[in-house]
């Protein structure tokens, strides 16, 4: 049988028609919705023929995650205490650095701050689990015990790694490789009963970029969540206590980014938070005219602000001051009683 894929087509307006139906218990809403195929696209129908099951997973308020609600955008702020992360590699790599960040990240509107240290960039060799342990849960360990009190994410891969930073006051999991590279990850978060952010990959950072290919990026990507979706409910992991993200830049080309971008809403109706990841990636340089990342702030603005304007419930963003103002303008514009 033919799998049917549900893109609802979000609106903020305040002017909004009776039938029309709220997403995911958040600021946008929809009355229409375009039907996807394998061999094409089928129109569109009304929110009111929607299947039952589908217009739950697409209209059910989101749980609160690690403390955080979602009736409005979040931001997440990146904290890299690695020597060669792309954009800010051996800025924050003691724990005092790490601290006077994350505290001013948090006095600029970061809602939560998302620690990592391993570079996910193109071409970034593997850490050894025992130098990961030793780059991140000493921060985390100081960020708790020097004021910090905002969730705080574990940007890795290996179970190991973020046993540790739980164990040191890490709140949340934000696995690339969603469940996929350490066997033992999902039964450690089973056990912890700590969410976890499951993201697409195409290939390990390594080799992700050398040629990406997809028969549909959209409905790939969307299939490939839903299964590690799946994998992680077997495992114990309740729906609600998971996030999911594209993952743009990884395993993607400008054309392969840009489609999902322009599809986003498709993934609220795998039923789960939904985070984007596009700071100061390549392509936002390619495309602005920005060579070096630190300049690609305003483009990383536009593509959260595309990324609202469809639900997306979560930004994990380096410039937290600037996307914060942006979202306080874009919601006195959108939502007066946000204001």
């Amino acid at each position: 049988m033919e799998k049917i894929y549900f893109r609802p087509i979000i609106q903020t307006d305040a002017l909004r028609p009776k039938d029309a139906r709220t997403l995911a218990g958040g600021w946008g809403w929809f009355s229409r919705l375009e039907v996807l195929t394998r061999a094409g696209a089928r129109g569109e129908i009304a929110a009111s023929d929607l299947p039952a099951p589908v217009a739950a997973r697409l209209t059910d308020a989101r749980a609160p995650l690690a403390g955080i609600g979602f009736d409005c955008p979040r931001i997440m702020g990146i904290l890299n205490v690695t020597p060669d992360s792309f954009s800010d590699g051996g800025r924050h790599e003691t724990p005092q650095a790490a601290l006077a960040r994350a505290l001013e990240m948090a006095q600029a509107g970061a809602d939560i701050v998302d620690i990592g240290g391993e570079s996910t960039r193109p071409g970034a060799a593997d850490v050894a689990a025992h130098d990961e342990v030793a780059r991140t849960a000493p921060v985390i360990a100081a960020l708790r015990t020097g004021g910090f009190d905002r969730p705080i994410s574990i940007d890795t891969r290996k179970a190991s790694v973020a046993r540790a930073a739980l164990e040191a006051g890490a709140d949340l999991v934000n696995d690339v490789s969603a469940l996929g590279y350490d066997r033992d990850m999902a039964a450690l978060l089973a056990a912890k009963g700590a969410p976890v952010c499951l993201m697409h990959a195409q290939g390990t950072p390594q080799t992700m970029q050398a040629a990406p290919h997809y028969d549909n990026v959209l409905l790939d990507v969307y299939d490939y969540l839903e299964a590690r979706l799946a994998l992680a409910e077997a495992a114990g992991i309740a729906r609600d206590r998971v996030l999911v993200d594209p993952g743009i830049g990884f395993g993607k080309t400008q054309a392969h980014n840009l489609t999902l971008l322009r599809g986003l809403s498709l993934f609220h109706g795998l039923g789960a938070v939904l985070l984007l990841g596009v700071s100061r990636k390549r392509f936002i340089g390619t495309i602005g005219g920005a060579e070096a990342a630190e300049a690609r702030g305003p483009g990383t603005l536009a593509l959260t602000l595309a990324g609202v304007a469809q639900g997306v419930q979560v930004h994990r963003v380096h410039d937290v001051a600037e996307v914060a103002q942006g979202l306080r303008l874009w919601r006195a514009v959108t939502m007066e009683e946000w204001v």
